[in-house]
């Protein structure tokens, strides 16, 4: 990516602001500093997308893929031979929380010497990149904020508080909405950023530089936020912000789809990919699943987003032994039943063979079947969870850098979204218009990410079930909350606030019970609603994360946002 090898001097002064240099102006009276004619903001901001969206493999194999993308229910761990057990992060453990919440709430500090170098009076002053940011903050906080609860905000940016307040989710909200309000202000009919130095172009990983691209994914995100806020307690300033979204341009067509090219050459520990974990820890061990639920809705409805989002499974001979004694010899035909039933379930033919405290089982590898691997499975039934038996995430989704192979981009923000949004607002009453052309432009536009052809989107929305608004106003926004969730994979932060906000799909929102072959967990079962606080904010903001606590609830995993479907 071109954009992100011509910002490392930029980075390098990004860097050398953060150790101590204030001043700019002391920069440019340097004979070897940069000239002013030379420094844009525009290569600070390649920064903050990556760090946001790809960040350094730590925090992206520790927020991303162990919490995010596995409480969202599509990728799964706990296979027999993987290093990470299916309870990982549903058992709270925190090394893992602290990774994450110090990357997210870290983020902030570069994000907001960004916003003081191209503010009113900053060294860099340019009022549409200012907008810009105002921009990257929202899709911040909404991230954050979803995660944890009550964060930091208000007080967050300014350099002379260092122990901000925890925010009211509510008052984040709001607060971020008039930030978009005022970032689609600035932009209003502007389609770039300036003239020379300060025209933005390759080093806007997701628009290109196009400021009206920017103001739609300003109005979706408004849109998203009011949609999710409507209804809670304390969001009265929630269907005025949808009607104002819906009267303005939204991300709607394949154009307006901001994803975020890998970049297949920067070292992973400044931009990481799912491949640096896939590849980089060695063997089977860090490889892990697509999860059953994904998988199902995919199979049992036709999508043909099914093998581009997963391969099928290798199959072959498999042994399975009852163990010698405990619950788990007890248990031994509970386990073998319940992982060939989901072979049965997907419809994938097999032999079986009994010899004593053995059971063989031979399924076909001259064709294609695809199983998804159960979330959450215990460490009882591990034995007995054969990683060939279940279907492993599709190649462009895993693979590794410097291979001159294509990896899938970064998700930020989608047209699919855009519609599917649309529809929603529809369907609940706050909007007039055609909800099922919504909803299948939608479904168009998630399919045409992955590369369907047309003609097979064409035969899924003449055929199937799943593509039709034809049931209840509940039923079909169950649909359309499905189809989201679906549409945001490799996105597990926000795959993940849909099941929390919407309560679908069911099978995740509802938790697990059966502790003979599913992990309790710390929450005893229940759907994860949150991620606690790491440490760290304890020992620097100790009161201030105190006082959140009573009027949010404990700072536990099961305790519910401010929006959460109940």
């Amino acid at each position: 990516m071109k954009g992100i090898i011509k910002t490392i001097g930029a980075t390098l002064l990004l860097v050398f602001s953060l150790t101590g240099c204030s001043d700019f102006e002391e920069i440019n009276t340097r004979p070897d500093a940069f000239g002013s004619d030379e420094v844009s903001a525009k290569y600070f901001l390649t920064g903050i997308q990556i760090e946001l969206y790809a960040p350094n493999r730590f925090p992206y194999w520790r927020a991303q893929l162990i919490h995010a993308d596995r409480f969202a229910g599509q990728f799964t761990f706990g296979y027999n031979g993987c290093w990470w057990s299916g309870s990982l992060a549903y058992n709270y453990s925190a090394g893992y929380t602290d990774a994450a919440y110090n990357w997210m709430a870290g983020y902030v500090s570069n994000l907001s010497v960004y916003q003081n170098f191209v503010k009113e009076g900053g060294d860099l002053e340019n009022e549409n990149f200012y907008a810009i940011g105002l921009i990257m903050k929202g899709l911040y906080y909404q991230m954050y904020t979803d995660t944890f609860g009550m964060v930091p905000y208000s007080e967050a940016l300014n350099p002379d508080i260092i122990t901000p307040k925890l925010d009211e989710q509510a008052q984040i909200y709001q607060g971020v909405i008039e930030e978009l309000d005022q970032a689609m202000a600035i932009i209003g009919s502007q389609s770039v950023t300036g003239e020379g130095i300060e025209y933005l172009e390759e080093n806007d990983l997701f628009f290109h530089g196009n400021l009206q691209q920017w103001k739609k994914l300003a109005n979706t995100l408004k849109l998203r936020m009011a949609l999710r806020a409507q209804g809670a307690s304390g969001a009265s300033f929630a269907e005025t912000a949808i009607s104002e979204a819906l009267q303005a341009p939204l991300l709607s067509t394949e154009m307006d789809n901001a994803l975020m090219e890998k970049d297949t050459e920067i070292d992973q520990f400044g931009n990481a990919a799912y491949g640096d974990i896939w590849h980089n820890f060695g063997g089977v061990g860090s490889h892990w699943n697509v999860g059953k639920t994904l998988v199902d809705y995919l199979r049992d409805n036709n999508d043909p987003r099914l093998s581009k989002y997963a391969k099928p499974i290798f199959g072959g001979d498999f042994t399975f032994t009852r163990p010698a004694e405990g619950s788990a010899a007890s248990l031994f035909e509970k386990h073998l039943d319940f992982v060939l039933g989901e072979l049965d379930n997907a419809g994938v033919p097999y032999t079986r063979e009994d010899s004593g405290d053995e059971v063989f089982i031979s399924v076909p590898q001259d064709e294609e079947y695809y199983v998804g691997q159960p979330s959450r499975l215990n460490a009882e039934i591990y034995p007995h969870v054969k990683n060939d038996l279940f279907s492993e995430p599709a190649d462009w989704i895993i693979n590794p850098k410097n291979q001159g192979e294509e990896i899938f981009p970064e998700v930020v923000f989608t047209a699919a979204e855009g519609n599917f949004l649309q529809a929603e607002a529809i369907v609940k009453g706050l909007s007039s218009g055609d909800a099922q052309a919504l909803y299948q432009e939608g479904i168009r536009q998630a399919m045409k990410i992955w590369r369907v052809e047309d003609s097979e989107i064409d035969e899924f929305l003449a055929n199937e079930e799943m593509a039709l608004l034809n049931g209840t106003d509940e039923e079909n926004l169950e649909k359309i909350a499905v189809q989201r969730w679906i549409a945001a994979y490799t996105d597990g932060f926000e795959a993940w606030a849909i099941v929390r906000d919407t309560g679908y799909p069911v099978e995740l929102a509802n938790g697990v019970s059966d502790y003979d072959i599913y992990s309790a967990g710390t929450l005893n079962g229940k759907y994860p609603q949150r991620m606690r606080y790491g440490n760290q904010e304890y020992n620097t903001n100790g009161a201030n994360v105190e006082a959140a606590i009573q009027i949010q609830g404990p700072d536990e995993q099961g305790t519910e946002l401010w929006w959460a479907e109940n």
